[in-house]
């Protein structure tokens, strides 16, 4: 299962040249740049860790250095996933205005949200991981009642 977070998320992998360009088109906007990592890429799990800090006032010839934190982090996580985040500051907020997954693990595991409805119209999500032979047959849907 693709894990589709993020811009670009539905298309092959960029190349690091296609990152480096995407990180020239952020910096040359004056967004700040950062990286994160995660081993968990579930849907609500908004909250990924940092890979140092954000990079502001980045001048377009210094994209170099945001390329070398990006090939940090793989070095040191291979198996996880790593994002690529700009922030835009212009409305003098961090806005979110374009994040690229740039590593992905080399096996991604297949999970689904599970709805649990409680009372009053209440709705509670659970994450379950999905197992090789599930995935492949029949997965339980929503209320944990299998599917048809």
């Amino acid at each position: 299962m693709r894990v589709t977070q993020g811009t670009f998320s539905f298309l092959p992998d960029f190349t690091d040249e296609q990152i480096e360009a995407q990180i020239k088109y952020c910096v040359s906007h004056g967004w700040a740049m950062s990286v994160e990592y995660t081993d968990d890429p579930h849907p609500r799990n908004a909250y990924w860790e940092m890979w140092g800090l954000p990079q502001f006032d980045t001048k377009v010839e210094d994209t170099d250095n945001v390329m070398r934190e990006v090939r940090a982090a793989r070095e040191a996580y291979p198996e996880h996933y790593i994002k690529l985040i700009a922030y835009d500051p212009s409305r003098n907020r961090a806005t979110t205005a374009l994040a690229i997954m740039v590593n992905r693990p080399s096996v991604e595991k297949p999970f689904k949200l599970e709805r649990i409805q409680g009372p009053g119209r209440t709705h509670r999500f659970h994450y379950v991981p999905v197992d090789a032979e599930a995935a492949n047959g029949k997965v339980a849907s929503t209320n944990g009642k299998p599917a048809e």
